[in-house]
């Protein structure tokens, strides 16, 4: 299986970036064509924006509560779900060689939305509603997302062999940048034409070299 690191990072409304920069695995074959692929890191690296966010909102509201004598369990059911999904969803996950699934992460999320649902009046927040916590993140869109390396953009009707050859030990780096805004910024995406508003989110392969060994982290 080709194994692709994917990083990406984390943006806020108004375009200020955060700086964090996120990453996880993918496994595919040579013979995967290039519209699934964009579609499956896209779902993953969306999953895993979501999780930190919910993570990085509702953690700190619990752990006051968390802190009383007795914490309810329905209270430590929550945190246990958080907890879970940001240990799964963890950039550190790289490090240990463990590929992120989209299932795995759409279950994670599931799981925390049941258990907020049962909480979200103990954390003083009016509904058992998630999504104004995730109102500030930009999240890729499969439809505008292009994937390029060695200067080429990938073809979604393509596979990629067609780009990297049949090599099933191959390693990419692949890189998300965030949506070009500005021309003087298109020198970046090796004079690719891209529309003057907001163009497509580049992820940018960064072929590494046909060996079998080579670390991950190079």
């Amino acid at each position: 299986m080709v194994r692709i690191r994917v990083k990406h990072g984390r943006r806020q409304t108004g375009g200020a970036d955060d700086g964090e920069e996120l990453e996880f695995l993918y496994d595919c074959g040579t013979s995967s064509s290039i519209g699934q692929i964009t579609k499956d890191i896209t779902e993953i690296a969306n999953f895993q924006l979501q999780i930190q966010q919910l993570s990085l909102q509702l953690l700190p509201r619990l752990s006051p509560l968390l802190h009383h004598h007795h914490p309810s369990s329905q209270v430590i059911g929550l945190h246990r779900a958080l907890s879970e999904a940001t240990s799964y969803a963890s950039k550190e996950q790289v490090l240990h060689g463990k590929i992120l699934s989209s299932i795995v992460l759409r279950e994670h999320k599931r799981s925390i939305e049941s258990e907020f649902a049962v909480n979200y009046k103990l954390l003083d927040f009016p509904e058992a509603n998630l999504e104004p916590l995730l109102s500030d993140l930009e999240l890729l869109h499969e439809d505008t997302v292009q994937l390029s390396w060695a200067g080429k953009v990938f073809v979604k009707g393509k596979l990629l062999r067609d780009y990297i050859g049949k090599n099933e030990k191959t390693k990419i780096l692949l890189k998300l940048q965030a949506p070009v805004s500005h021309p003087a910024c298109k020198s970046s995406t090796d004079e690719m034409d891209l529309p003057n508003e907001l163009g497509p989110w580049i992820l940018r392969l960064n072929y590494l070299k046909y060996q079998r060994h080579s670390p991950l982290n190079e």
